[in-house]
């Protein structure tokens, strides 16, 4: 079961920038956020993110196949709310913490519908979870 299918609204970017452009646009409740991307990093994505006043309360959970631990410690210290490694959670997990996440969200501002943004890397082409 995905995102989708558990009944978020997903809107997909194709890269780093039009991730930073979906999420001004479109303000969504989350952003799950690939770390590697065609144009840039995903901690690059989340550093402009958490610059803008306008996005910078949006949680990103940041997805990589990559177990790089530096890249992981500037993720969180630049605010990251959790940092996934792709092959050691199930879509289901997956669909499960964005769930838990968004009740402790929706907790304080009920009536809000969620909306998670992917942004697909070159080991996520689709962009479905």
């Amino acid at each position: 079961m995905g995102l989708k299918s558990a009944g978020f609204d997903v809107i997909n970017a194709t890269n780093g920038q039009d991730g930073i452009n979906q999420t001004k646009s479109q303000k969504p409740d989350l952003v799950l956020l690939d770390q590697i991307m065609p144009d840039m990093l995903g901690n690059e994505v989340l550093t402009t993110l958490k610059q803008d006043p306008e996005v910078n309360k949006i949680p990103i959970i940041l997805i990589s196949n990559y177990n790089e631990s530096q890249m992981m410690k500037d993720a969180i210290a630049q605010g990251a709310v959790d940092y996934i490694l792709k092959y050691q959670i199930e879509t289901k997990d997956l669909v499960d913490k964005v769930k838990s996440l968004l009740g402790e969200l929706n907790k304080t501002d009920a009536g809000t519908t969620p909306a998670p943004t992917n942004t697909p890397g070159e080991n996520n082409p689709t962009g479905s979870a």
